[in-house]
């Protein structure tokens, strides 16, 4: 079996609005990968050609690849406009055919509490018609469990990946996100994502509330993860999402200190030097 490789990202929007900040930062940190979801006041959907070409030239000046553009796609109301999230995805393609990944985090609508079931057609409906423009982009979509969406339980999103039945839809693991929703992350969604997952993010959180944790310091399993991740050869990203100081719908927000608190325990777990 191919021996594991981890490359650390992080979401650098989480650090400072400014990219170059953001950059600077992380590169201190030793970590030379972003995860682009929004910088200048505005996300990474809003960019438009000169945002763009600015943050490539700042990406390449210090070295940094884009690990995935990490767009709200899918972080909408399931009774939305049709064409809504289809027009934010061939953004977002563009976005990485500008910025050089072909990964771009989604997420599977949210639906009324207690209501999955009966919205589970409309989703399936609408996921697969992105996935299926993804392909056509030549661009890879990673869905994100996440609280009050369809696919926050672990049999849900693997109702999704089976019923869509597409490479251009794969998952990103969030064993934090897992724990707001009440699921065991290794215990329970990993046994059945395990073989659609290419890309994790990395956070932590406690069941008694839910509060967010550096990697390692709350209930989910990031250690177990880690060992699982090299037992099957990973060879990809360990995307920080620290959400230390705020975490809400529209992201998180750590702050320049709680984004190193968060590398640093990740290292630890790893046994690499901070």
């Amino acid at each position: 079996m191919t021996s594991a490789h981890f490359t650390l990202s992080a979401f650098g929007d989480e650090i400072t609005d400014d990219l170059a900040a953001q950059l600077d930062i992380l590169a201190a940190e030793g970590v030379h990968s972003l995860e682009l979801r929004g910088a200048w006041g505005r996300n990474v959907l809003e960019f438009d050609a000169n945002d763009l070409r600015r943050a490539r030239e700042l990406l390449d000046s210090r070295g940094f690849a884009v690990s995935a553009i990490g767009s709200p796609i899918g972080k909408s109301p399931i009774d939305g406009a049709p064409d809504f999230e289809p027009g934010r995805l061939d953004r977002a393609a563009a976005a990485a055919d500008a910025l050089g990944t072909r990964l771009i985090r989604v997420f599977s609508f949210y639906v009324p509490a207690g209501q999955a079931n009966a919205h589970r057609e409309a989703v399936m409906h609408r996921m697969g018609a992105l996935a299926r423009r993804a392909a056509e982009l030549g661009v890879t979509l990673v869905h994100e469990n996440e609280r009050g969406i369809y696919g926050d339980t672990a049999e849900r999103c693997l109702d999704i990946l089976q019923t869509v039945g597409s490479p251009a839809l794969r998952a990103a693991f969030d064993p934090a996100n897992f724990v707001q929703c009440g699921v065991r992350p290794m215990a329970e969604a990993w046994p059945l994502l395990a073989d659609y997952v290419i890309h994790v993010h990395i956070k932590d959180a406690v069941f008694a509330d839910g509060s967010v944790r550096p990697a390692g310091q709350g209930d989910g399993a990031v250690p177990e993860l880690l060992a699982a991740l090299r037992e099957r050869g990973y060879q990809g990203y360990l995307t920080l999402e620290p959400h230390l100081q705020i975490a809400g719908p529209s992201g998180g927000f750590s702050g320049a200190e709680g984004m190193r608190a968060a590398i640093r325990a990740l290292r630890a777990l790893l046994n690499e030097p901070a």
